[in-house]
Parts: C-alpha cells; sequence; structure tokens
C-alpha cells in the first residue's frame, strides 16, 4: 500500500511545488527534513496503528482539516479548547460531528518527545487528514507542503460564519469557496470527500428536504431529490422530522471505498444535502461533474489531490506569526 501511496506522491509532485511557490514560497515538502526528520514517518505511523481498527474517522479526519481552513486559515484553531471567556470553533454545531481529536493529540505528543517545539499541529493535522483518507479507504495519496504556524484564536461565531453549510444553493458555495480563493472546479473536486461521509438525520443536516421542506406540511419533499431515494430514507432512516441521531451513508453502498461513486448518485438526483443538490444547478459543475463519471478513478484522484493541496495553503501562518503549540489543544502561556 505505502509503494502505491508513494507513486501518488511522485505524480502530484510538480503541483504541489508550483503551489509551495504561492505566498512568498514559505510552505514547503520536507520543511521538517533537517530538524525533525521523522516528523511526517510518526505522524503515518500514529495513523496506520489506529485507523484500520476505526477507519471511519477518516471522514471527519478530512472534513475537520477542511473547516480548519475554512476559518482564519489552515492553522490548527479548529483544534483549541474552549476557555472560561471564550468558545472556540469545537462548540460550532459544523464542528461538533467532529472526530479523531486523540489522534491528533497522540501525534503531537509523540512529536515532541521526538524534536519539542517543532512541528505544529497544524501540519498534524493536515497530515493525519491525508494519511487517514490513504490508509483507511485507498484514497490519493496527496503531497502535503509544511511549514504552517499554529493560530492563536479560535471563535465559534467565525465557524458559523464561515463554514459553508448542508443547506447552501449554488451561490452561497461559490460565493464562500472563492473568499479561500477556491473555484467551481475546487467545489466539485473537495465534495468527491462526501464519498465516505455519514451525516445524521435532523433540520441543521438534510431532513427539512423529506418533511415539510416548503412549510407546506410533512409531505411537502424537496422536489430536486430522487423520489425513490426520498422514499427510502424516510422509510428506512429518517423515519420522523424529529429523528436528530439516525446515521446515514452519504455514499450509500460504497461509504468505505474512495471512489466516484458519489458523483454517480448526484448525478441521479441522490445527493444528501441541498449543498450536494446545488452542484446540478450550474453549468459548470455539471461539466465537471459528468467528466468525473466518464473518466477513470486516477482522474478523480489527481484532481482532488490539487485541490486538497490548493486548499492546505488558504491563509496559513508562517516564518514568526503564530506559535508552534506544546498541546494542540491550548495556546502557549
Amino acid at each position: 500500500m505505502m509503494a502505491y501511496g508513494r507513486k501518488w506522491a511522485f505524480v502530484f509532485v510538480a503541483v504541489a511545488f508550483l503551489f509551495s511557490m504561492g505566498e512568498g514560497g514559505v510552505l514547503k515538502l520536507g520543511f521538517y527534513d533537517e530538524v525533525c526528520p521523522l516528523a511526517e514517518d510518526i505522524v503515518y505511523n500514529v495513523v496506520k496503528r489506529h485507523i484500520p481498527l476505526a477507519p471511519s474517522l477518516a471522514a471527519p479526519l478530512i472534513r475537520m482539516h477542511f473547516h480548519d481552513c475554512f476559518v482564519r486559515g489552515c492553522d490548527g484553531s479548529v483544534l483549541l479548547n474552549s476557555t472560561k471567556d471564550n468558545k472556540a470553533e469545537k462548540e460550532a454545531i459544523p464542528n461538533q460531528s467532529l472526530r479523531g481529536f486523540s489522534l491528533i493529540d497522540e501525534a503531537k505528543a509523540l512529536l515532541e518527545q521526538h524534536c519539542p517545539g517543532v512541528v505544529s499541529c497544524a501540519d498534524i493535522l493536515a497530515l493525519i487528514a491525508r494519511d487517514a483518507v490513504f490508509v483507511a479507504h485507498g484514497g490519493p495519496y496527496w503531497n502535503v507542503p509544511t511549514g504552517r504556524r499554529d493560530g492563536l484564536i479560535s471563535h465559534e461565531s467565525e465557524a458559523l460564519a464561515n463554514i459553508p453549510g448542508p443547506t447552501f444553493n449554488f451561490s452561497q458555495l461559490i460565493k464562500s469557496f472563492s473568499s479561500k480563493g477556491l473555484d467551481i472546479k475546487d467545489l466539485v473536486y473537495l465534495s468527491g470527500a462526501h464519498t465516505i461521509g455519514i451525516a445524521t438525520c435532523g433540520p441543521n443536516t438534510f431532513s427539512k428536504r423529506l418533511y415539510n421542506f416548503s412549510g407546506r406540511g410533512d409531505s411537502d419533499v424537496d422536489p430536486s431529490m430522487d423520489k425513490y431515494y426520498v422514499d427510502n430514507l424516510k422509510k428506512y432512516k429518517c423515519k420522523s422530522p424529529k429523528d436528530n441521531t439516525t446515521i446515514v451513508e452519504m455514499d450509500p453502498g460504497s461509504h468505505r471505498t474512495f471512489d466516484i461513486s458519489y458523483y454517480k448518485l448526484l448525478n441521479k438526483r441522490r445527493g444528501l444535502f441541498q449543498s450536494d443538490a446545488a452542484l446540478l444547478t450550474d453549468a459548470t459543475s455539471r461539466y465537471y461533474i459528468d467528466q468525473l463519471i466518464e473518466g477513470s478513478i486516477d482522474n478523480f484522484f489527481a484532481g482532488f489531490a490539487e485541490s486538497v493541496e490548493k486548499m492546505g495553503q488558504v491563509g496559513v501562518l508562517t516564518g514568526s506569526a503564530g506559535e508552534i503549540r506544546h498541546h494542540c489543544a491550548f495556546v502557549n502561556y
């Protein structure tokens, strides 16, 4: 498996190098090679030890990386705990279902033993997200240019204001993504992470599409959703509009494999979220979806790798900005 991953690393090295030249060229592949040469191996070994036993953690870990980058940039702010005077990003509704913090804490503790005060939590999160997807689901192995530093600020309100929601329409989605320097292609490819995702029923996620969509009663459903899919969700999963706990796979039948099945279901109007369905409402995004369905898994892996590498360099702190946290849940004192 590692041999296959390294093949992808070489395939994408040119792309990663180009992105690492942005923002003053401060992120680079192998940033820790001289100061902590085993850093990436230590992170990978933590993932390899735990993820095969809990493969469902891969989806929330890649989502954690996404949510981190969309609030103040990729600075590890999503990892900070709340204090008596401040509710942190973890408290925001979009982040309450995130899991895998213990893996990040374990990797950080090992790195602090090996090379204290060197490897940032923001870099650990970026590396763990990549490694978890690869180890658990045979997903793409993309390069992660490193050199990020950790942020000092984390506010619940900023997470609510910046993380794109499952009820967003296309205009809202593209406004959110473009504010981070990401385009329609990035939106389509990054949405492909839903191929391994799960969600719970509830009005904050998708069940409003099944019940009282337009405010006319519980038999009123989202007309953009396939009727057979709606009927099955209501019969076997979200049996009541009050259900907030039942788990639903975003890519039924294929949620353990990182593949293009998500896009095929999307094209059949079986995307779980309104934000999924919104991808079909724009000609350019539909073009990319059609390309993905007609193309090979290698094309999807390459495009996803390019977009996630690009996202991983949004608003990074480098040089003397921020800090290198001693523990990922707390700022240094």
